[in-house]
């Protein structure tokens, strides 16, 4: 798209907003047209933002950073396999996650003949990049990805599919000293540490009947997310070490990729839970202690992947908004009130 395009796009599209507000969001931007964009993440600096990407020559997921004044794009991952769930250091470094140690092609896409789901590749190892070399921290068996950082930047939390089950991790920066946070058999993942470090926030499903657990037995073999016809998934608060475990909401529905404010007193998520119809999904705020449920977005599509500037002055998230085309996602951009 060229630069000419790009303008014309983007008046036409703050005309049908109205440059207006949406309750908290003032002001709605959007910074990606071409391909494909999920989970932008702000650098501690608010600066920069990181996401993955197909954009047109990437045979699969890659890893952008990304100016958000101005939108320019910049890959930082090599082009090879697989790369997810990008996030910066305090120092400006990187970790994702990537497939690429499996080889230079992209893994198979997922069997969709028996229903939707979402592969957990167990070729995702996470890896840090520095000076230009990327340095690899896990070497696992089985998925290891959805990893952020801790504010002073010296634990890594993250989602692995390790000795048979689901779980949260915490590790050093140099892949030592892993722990188990997660104490219960579950699905979870997208875990995010609290501005003070002290805390975890996260979503998972804990099985309630059988079928949950027969579910839940299905995924890990399949090494897969299956959504179901009442499946419920959560956000949870926790101790660094997975003591004072609560759950924060109680919809009954599918809630994920949780953040927090950065004044540490509420979490912003993605819910269906008010949904009318099949994929819509919303923004929501909640207290840490579960009350003051707000709806923020409310328009019939998909709204997620929330994250605050640090702030706290501007949120980016994923949406399908604008849309010229089936299953696509940009980035967007608003300045959040309260």
């Amino acid at each position: 798209m060229t630069g000419m395009k790009r303008a014309i796009l983007l008046l036409v599209i703050l005309a049908a907003a109205g440059c207006s507000s949406q309750g908290h969001l003032r002001n709605i931007r959007q910074l990606t047209f071409d391909g494909t964009h999920a989970e932008a993440y702000w650098s501690p600096d608010g600066k920069k933002l990181v996401l993955q990407a197909i954009r047109p020559g990437d045979k699969a997921d890659q890893v952008y950073v990304m100016d958000p004044e101005t939108g320019d794009l910049e890959r930082v991952s090599s082009g090879d396999g697989k790369c997810t769930c990008a996030y910066f250091l305090p120092d400006g470094r990187l970790v994702w996650s990537t497939t690429k140690f499996s080889g230079s092609e992209p893994p198979p896409p997922p069997d969709r003949s028996k229903g939707y789901r979402w592969p957990l590749y167990r070729d995702f190892e996470i890896v840090l990049k520095e000076n230009g070399k990327l340095t690899r921290l896990t070497e696992n068996d089985g998925y290891d990805a959805e990893s952020t950082l801790s504010p002073d930047g010296k634990r890594i939390v993250f989602m692995s599919h390790r000795g048979g089950e689901f779980g949260i991790y915490t590790m050093n920066v140099d892949g030592t000293d892993v722990r188990k946070v997660t104490r219960r058999r579950c699905y979870t993942g997208g875990p995010f540490f609290s501005p003070d470090g002290n805390s975890l926030v996260y979503r998972a499903m804990y099985p309630a009947n059988d079928r949950d657990e027969k579910m839940l037995d299905r995924m890990i073999r399949e090494r897969a997310l299956i959504p179901y016809k009442g499946m419920v998934i959560e956000i949870y608060v926790a101790r660094t070490d997975g003591s004072e475990e609560r759950a924060i909401t109680d919809l009954g529905r599918i809630s994920f990729a949780p953040h927090y404010h950065p004044g540490g007193d509420r979490v912003i998520f993605t819910s269906d839970a008010r949904a009318q119809g099949r994929g819509v999904y919303h923004l929501y705020i909640v207290k840490t202690d579960g009350s003051g449920l707000e709806q923020i977005t409310s328009r019939e599509g998909f709204d997620g992947f929330p994250h605050f500037s640090p702030d706290g002055k501007r949120l980016v998230w994923i949406s399908d908004r604008n849309a010229t085309r089936r299953n696509e996602l940009n980035v967007f951009i608003a300045e959040w009130r309260d």
